[in-house]
């Protein structure tokens, strides 16, 4: 299942790459890509893994790039 996200101040394709990173290390992700000219991410992974995965992606993209913010 594919989901996507909006990004707000995500400010350079460097932050976009660090983002897709964080992202992809938490635990049930399948593949997360992060579009820095779109300002979106999608995010595969199975259905019942995405409540777990939505309640970590904060934390990951704070530490990750603190200044954009992903719109849940």
């Amino acid at each position: 299942m594919k989901k996507t996200f909006k990004i707000e101040d995500l400010d350079c394709a460097n932050c976009a790459a660090k983002l897709e990173r964080a992202i992809n290390d938490i635990e049930g992700v399948e593949k997360a890509s992060v579009s820095f000219i779109a300002q979106k991410m999608i995010i595969e992974a199975a259905e019942e893994n995405f409540p777990k995965i939505i309640s970590a992606i904060p934390k990951a993209a704070k530490k990750a790039v603190p200044d954009c913010t992903v719109i849940l």
